[in-house]
């Protein structure tokens, strides 16, 4: 119990314990994914967390409305609190990703972000990540060689992508790119529409690991660039095929 009440404590610097919550929300967020929860699944209850994590239930409480701010948590009649992505959904519905709907505007507003966030990553990747984390980029990529279907070579070509910001470092940059998956996999179910050749999906990612092999920041933001374009030529040919 001493224990429970000191990790509970309010610090001097963080008078309003915020310090306590924010660490405990990251912990939360660690072992859900530790233990492979997808949505829908049930979110564990209080008095798993606390005895999980050595935590009061006052804190844990006060960790999951952060939660529930975000949408990563959702409680629904006789399901209890399951495991949501709730800002993901309202996204999607928002840009309204489909043929026909798609807003090109929108299409363009989350090319750019990704062009910033891809290509930020990587001043990171290139001053911090070992030849193990590297690797392990290709370890990932090579997936892409052993599937057929779209929807599999999409979930693989975002997985690809994924594992790039996740060696950015960036916690924040990360569950913000994460949130944003049902969208960017449209926009690649978009792309591979039009062409789906999967060995040059994986030829392209190549190319961005080897960049970042080689140090080479100028060939790398090349690269990510002119992936983008693609997506915004893809998307062009999908929404108005005879302007091309």
């Amino acid at each position: 119990m001493r224990e429970k009440r000191a990790r509970t404590t309010k610090s001097p610097e963080f008078p309003h314990g915020r310090s306590v919550v924010n660490r405990l929300v990251d912990d939360i967020r660690d072992l859900v994914s530790s233990r492979g929860l997808q949505v829908g699944d049930s979110f564990p209850t209080e008095r798993e967390l606390c005895a999980s994590l050595g935590a009061s239930r006052n804190t844990v409480r006060e960790a999951l409305v952060v939660l529930r701010a975000f949408g990563l948590v959702e409680t629904r009649p006789k399901s209890g609190a399951i495991v949501a992505d709730g800002h993901a959904e309202a996204v999607r519905r928002l840009l309204s990703f489909h043929r026909g709907v798609v807003s090109a505007e929108g299409f363009r507003d989350v090319q750019g972000f990704r062009r910033i966030v891809e290509t930020g990553v990587g001043e990171h990747i290139i001053t911090h990540a070992s030849e193990a984390d590297l690797d392990a980029l290709d370890a990932v990529n090579d997936r892409i060689l052993n599937l057929r279907e779209i929807d599999d070579l999409v979930r693989a070509d975002f997985d690809f992508h994924d594992a790039l910001v996740e060696l950015g470092g960036n916690r924040t940059v990360l569950a913000t790119y994460r949130m944003l998956r049902p969208v960017i996999e449209d926009i690649m179910r978009i792309g591979k529409s039009v062409r789906t050749v999967k060995s040059d999906v994986h030829a392209t990612h190549a190319e961005l690991v080897e960049a970042l092999r080689q140090r080479d920041r100028l060939a790398y933001a090349y690269l990510v660039s002119r992936q983008m374009n693609n997506g915004l030529r893809h998307l062009s040919q999908t929404i108005d095929p005879d302007k091309q």
